[in-house]
């Protein structure tokens, strides 16, 4: 059975984890955490292993996790001391990490990194996702350059993958600009979470990946993305998920921005 690819948003920081008790996070974050653990149980079958891409690993080449992610890396700042003892204490793949390796050696893979934990970019959405920690993950980098056809010739390179019971999952947000916050960004969030949706959502498979790679042409698109790695992850998910239908399977609003997730075949 050939699974679907992910585009999700990982929230803020720790967002869903910030009562030290366990209770549930704020309100504004409680609809993405609904999402986020309803997506195992969304697919046709469970995976065997995750790969995912986070916004938060740059390399100047493409690089592979292949530990199991420990130390966790907890690269937000200004949070409760015991978000800073969170733990998601799953596996990594080597199969699949030399498998990755495999599909990508003929477009620039460079190497295995066994020493970098796994950022919050992985192991925030995978606690709620997968709470049990008992699916296996191997964690590949973004290219530093951040080309928009690069990933999603990367994407393409992995699309493989999903008929052997692995989840691609790019984790970022589709609107991250840490500058601006509450209802005044509110109309050019909404603005460019239409044409990126419009996008995204193309039903021609080329069309697609064209309109989506030239993001910067799209409304407010540096407002929504002064920096480009939250989005790249997108490219990769999107590359994987072939010819098949684009959707977007996630919408709502935090601190004043529309956020989406998506996705693909």
């Amino acid at each position: 059975m050939t699974l679907p690819t992910l585009f999700i948003p990982h929230g803020g920081g720790p967002c869903f984890f910030m009562d030290p008790a366990g209770g549930p996070p704020d309100p504004m974050w409680r609809k993405m955490q609904a999402y986020l653990a309803g997506l195992i149980a969304s697919l046709p079958e469970r995976p065997r292993a995750i790969l995912l891409v986070s916004g938060h690993w740059e390399t100047p080449e493409l690089a592979i996790n292949v530990g199991d992610g420990h130390p966790l890396v907890y690269d937000y700042y200004g949070f409760p001391p015991h978000t800073y003892q969170l733990d998601w204490p799953s596996h990594g793949s080597p199969d699949l990490a030399r498998r990755v390796g495999d599909l990508l050696s003929a477009g620039g893979f460079a190497h295995h990194d066994e020493a970098r934990g796994w950022d919050h970019g992985v192991f925030i959405p995978m606690m709620v996702a997968v709470p049990d920690a008992d699916i296996p993950l191997v964690q590949l980098s973004l290219r530093a350059d951040l080309s928009p056809e690069a990933h999603i010739a990367i994407g393409r390179a992995l699309g493989p993958l999903r008929d052997e019971g692995v989840l691609i999952v790019g984790s970022g947000m589709s609107f991250h600009n840490l500058r601006v916050r509450g209802p005044q960004a509110t109309p050019q969030a909404d603005a460019w979470d239409a044409a990126l949706t419009a996008a995204v959502t193309e039903p021609d498979p080329v069309a697609r990946a064209a309109r989506v790679a030239a993001w910067e042409t799209l409304p407010h698109a540096r407002f929504a993305h002064p920096e480009a790695e939250h989005l790249l992850p997108l490219m990769v998910a999107l590359g994987a998920g072939g010819a098949g239908p684009a959707v977007r399977d996630y919408s709502d609003h935090v601190l004043g921005w529309a956020v989406s997730g998506y996705r693909f075949g």
